[in-house]
């Protein structure tokens, strides 16, 4: 109770900081509901759920699970401590329906006075954010890149926003990527072009390859109407570790969405304006459901880690359900405003 008043107490000071500075938020009810029960009969069906948690710039409740499952549990990842929410059922169920809904209020972020000067730190104390993953190196053609970018740039700061303005500068929406992208770096410095996960993927490793904790944000976008067909709307974003400061905010794939969506090029005064935003700020219109990457479920996967988590992941008789089909794995998200 006292850990819940404190989450909670947090966000009313956000909030109240936000609203005497103009912020934005956003309030309503999403519903995720899953349908395994056209997958092959005969075998046992398991299904994680990225499962949302109340943080500063949000607050999570009047959560609801139900379906014919025959057992359920919230669990967290051994690694980035994201929760989880799991079912499953018997290889004898004829049915493997499942619905999961919670209200969320969502503030905008926008994070500004970062500190002139920076303070000591050790970078051993981050060093879950300065690794490689499978498809994010930090060395080779990464590391030389990332060296290019930032020579000169004494701080992290500095070597971010350079990153940052890179990453804007060379990447490129492709509305053809399926999903949010895979985020294969080395291909991707090959042909810049993808969507959220490929975009962040590469200003999160270039930034480790020049030393600065990095990490991706997985969420579900919030609709902007009073009710709305919202599956297929994960997003993911970036985050950096300032010392000083803490972890600063930045969507370099938002800015490159909205250049494609507006048509504008990036000498268009409006492309500033949405590079601006998005170094430091965010929309409201998004709720985090996970982190990590290469990751391992809890119940641990019988397949290997997943790539990211941002969308359910399901599997029947121990193979994985193609969570892009939806003729194959059937679920939809929505969004009703509160």
């Amino acid at each position: 109770m006292k850990k819940v008043l404190a989450i909670f107490l947090v966000f009313i000071m956000v909030h109240a900081a936000s609203i005497a500075f103009g912020g934005q938020s956003s309030s309503g009810v999403v519903t995720l509901s899953v349908d395994l029960s056209a997958q092959e009969p005969g075998r046992e069906a398991r299904l994680w759920i990225p499962y949302p948690v109340s943080d500063a710039h949000q607050v999570v409740s009047d959560i609801v699970v139900t379906g014919d499952f025959a057992a359920s549990g919230v669990y967290t990842d051994r690694v980035f401590g994201t929760p989880i929410l799991y079912a499953q059922w018997p290889k004898e169920a004829k049915s493997r329906t499942f619905t999961f809904s919670f209200a969320v209020e969502r503030l905008e972020i926008r994070q500004t006075g970062f500190p002139a000067v920076e303070p000591a730190w050790n970078p051993a104390d981050y060093a879950e954010y300065l690794q490689a993953t499978s498809l994010g190196p930090i060395d080779g053609p990464v590391k030389q890149l990332a060296d290019s970018i930032t020579a000169g740039k004494q701080t992290v700061l500095e070597k971010a926003r350079a990153i940052y303005d890179w990453t804007v500068d060379n990447m490129y929406r492709d509305p053809d990527t399926i999903g949010c992208g895979k985020g294969d770096v080395c291909l991707l410095l090959e042909k810049p072009g993808g969507k959220c996960t490929d975009i962040s993927s590469v200003f999160i490793a270039l930034c480790r390859a020049a030393g600065v904790p990095a990490r991706e944000i997985f969420s579900i976008r919030l609709g902007k109407k009073a009710e709305e067909d919202i599956t297929g709307w994960q997003h993911c974003w970036s985050e950096f570790f300032l010392p000083g400061y803490g972890w600063v905010t930045v969507d370099p794939a938002d800015v490159r969405k909205a250049m494609l969506t507006e048509n504008l090029d990036l000498k268009n005064a409006k492309t500033r304006e949405y590079r601006e935003f998005f170094w430091g700020g965010i929309d409201p219109y998004r709720v985090v459901i996970a982190q990590g990457r290469d990751v391992v479920l809890n119940p641990p996967q019988a397949g290997g880690p997943l790539n990211t988590f941002g969308y359910p992941y399901a599997e029947v008789g121990g193979k994985a359900v193609d969570f892009y089909n939806p003729k194959e794995f059937v679920y939809t998200y929505t969004y009703t405003e509160k």
